[in-house]
């Protein structure tokens, strides 16, 4: 008698998300735990942005701030970089000079940059603010009235300033991304409440926050399981936005990807290792259930989109 694989069923689905006018790009919409296609419907493959800057990432490791060196002093030219010479998909672009802290750019300032951006790529565009509470509320509402029209994710909407964004976001027509600290209910929260000011929790994408690996990944990987549990098992529809796993910006600041190699010789290249890093978290984030991911090195981001190849 032939083996037959049980198979589970689910009442929920993740909603699909479009992004972009040019070249775009669907994340979401698999009725199935992540990968599971044997199960059900996986519609769309994740996606894969990558991160650039407002500012030169004067922060970032030597190791992935010389990959983009000679173009990361422009975000224009780094966006074009990534699109013409790294086949992106799309960009997520990080208004950290906007921050108080650093250059303190005006709203002004940043809706400028997004509209050249936007005028030299057909890809869809990221934007992010600086994750200054404060600051974001107006930078993102000027970003978002920049970018009318042209279908990007503006983000991110937190509990002190979602009714600012949300409301900004909604106006212009983008998709909105709704970030909470690794706790299931705060995330429920916040999507009910943006929801409620008539935002369409379709155009919605929950970041539950993540971490690297060997800091705290375990548990987010269980935040973003119990998200897509409650999704798809208990149909729960403020738990059905596609989610986001901002990598780079997390993995990129750890010791396992700055401690020089003359200090801990037998961890061995510093290079490898944070390439390591940054496809080793991408990668257990997608299988916790994460359709869009941000990330910064080139061969990191080959890794994983073969890694996503082989499990579709």
């Amino acid at each position: 008698m032939a083996f037959v694989a049980p198979k589970e069923t689910y009442s929920g689905k993740v909603f699909e998300v479009a992004i972009g006018t040019g070249k775009t790009v669907a994340f979401g919409g698999e009725n199935v735990l992540p990968f599971s296609a044997f199960e059900g419907n996986v519609p769309n493959r994740p996606v894969v942005a990558y991160e650039i800057q407002d500012i030169p990432p004067d922060d970032w490791p030597e190791t992935v701030r010389k990959v983009y060196e000679g173009v990361s002093g422009d975000p224009v030219t780094w966006a074009k970089h990534c699109q013409d010479r790294l086949g992106a998909k799309a960009v997520a672009l990080r208004l950290l000079g906007t921050h108080p802290d650093r250059n303190n750019r005006s709203p002004e300032e940043a809706a400028k940059i997004v509209k050249d951006v936007l005028a030299a790529i057909n890809i869809p565009l990221i934007v992010l603010g600086s994750n200054n509470v404060d600051k974001d509320s107006l930078v993102l509402v000027a970003v978002s009235g920049a970018a009318q029209g042209r279908n990007c994710i503006i983000g991110k909407a937190q509990e002190a300033n979602y009714k600012t964004i949300a409301a900004a976001a909604m106006a212009n027509n983008h998709k909105l991304i709704a970030m909470s600290e690794l706790d299931i209910n705060l995330s429920k929260q916040l999507n009910i409440l943006i929801t409620q000011m008539g935002f369409d929790k379709e155009k919605l994408i929950t970041d539950p926050m993540c971490s690297a690996l060997g800091y705290g990944m375990e548990y987010t990987y269980s935040v973003m399981e119990r998200i897509r549990l409650a999704a798809l098992t208990q149909n729960d529809t403020t738990m059905q936005p596609p989610m986001l796993g901002d990598v780079g910006m997390y993995v990129w600041k750890v010791k396992e990807t700055q401690a020089l190699e003359a200090d801990l010789p037998k961890w061995g290249s510093l290079e490898e290792r944070g390439i390591a890093w940054e496809t080793a978290t991408a990668g257990g984030l997608l299988i916790a259930g994460a359709e869009l991911l941000i990330m910064r090195h080139p061969a990191a981001v080959k890794a994983v989109e073969k890694f996503i190849d082989e499990l579709m």
